[in-house]
């Protein structure tokens, strides 16, 4: 009795474990791909899924978006000095049947493949160019890693969203060496700053002066101008009053007398 027991016992859980086995649930932001005895089977979109125990096994694959992180590198730039590299790569793999399958039959771990690839790109493109342009260029930098990546990825069943340049650092020294040519030009423009200010405050008293030495000079005129004038109305006065007297002792016939005798 006790054997007949053990024995359904038995039974019993190899049942819950090949139910357990045969099913799978596949969440929305994955994508399944059911192989039988190590052959693809078929696809597998979310929800439930039977399995044969034994005989088939699922391989999930995560379809939302990821990012990869190339790791930091030293590449060598044009101008020979040894600059620290890094990058961050953000792609997903495309939800249907045919990629979800590219990317796993495709390509052995298509992440390490990406951060492998996106280092080598970074190298061919910063070592043509010196550490000062890839600083200044790191917009042109990540677009061409971006069209590298997304052209070689497509047999991939991945797509590149987009690509970031984290940073480009040059070696100690010659960092230590570029800031004091910053400070150096800040300092410069700082001083021309500073003489065109002071230039233009003395041009401004200039001027002032100018038009003040131009006020008085017209004040002055006018005032000379004021007084030629009332001295020419006092002799046409004196004019017409000596003229006007002439006139009265001629009609007269004498002098006038004088009030004195």
């Amino acid at each position: 009795m006790q054997t007949a027991t053990l024995i359904i016992g038995v039974i019993f859980i190899i049942l819950l474990w090949m139910l357990a086995s045969a099913l799978k649930i596949v969440r929305p932001t994955q994508r399944g791909l059911v192989e039988r005895f190590g052959k693809y089977n078929r696809f597998a979109p979310p929800g439930m899924h039977f399995m044969i125990p034994v005989a088939e096994k699922m391989y999930l694959v995560n379809i939302t978006e990821q990012m990869v992180d190339a790791e930091p590198q030293e590449i060598i730039t044009n101008d020979n000095l040894n600059a620290t590299v890094d990058a961050q790569v953000y792609f997903k793999v495309k939800d249907t049947e045919a990629d979800v399958k590219a990317c796993q039959y495709n390509v052995s771990n298509y992440q390490r493949q990406i951060v492998s690839l996106a280092r080598t790109t970074l190298r061919n493109i910063i070592g043509t160019l010196t550490l000062r342009s890839a600083n200044s260029e790191r917009g042109r930098i990540n677009t061409a890693l971006y069209q590298t990546l997304f052209t070689e990825t497509q047999r991939w069943g991945i797509e590149i969203l987009r690509t970031e340049l984290k940073e480009i650092n040059p070696p100690v020294d010659v960092q230590a060496t570029m800031n004091k040519v910053v400070k150096a030009e800040n300092e410069k423009i700082a001083a021309i700053d500073t003489a065109t200010a002071a230039e233009t405050e003395a041009d401004g008293r200039r001027r002032a002066a100018i038009k003040l030495a131009e006020a008085d000079k017209q004040s002055t005129i006018l005032r000379a101008e004021g007084e030629a004038e009332a001295i020419k109305l006092v002799n046409e006065a004196a004019n017409l009053y000596f003229k006007g007297n002439a006139q009265v002792l001629e009609k007269a016939g004498g002098r006038p007398k004088n009030p004195s005798r």
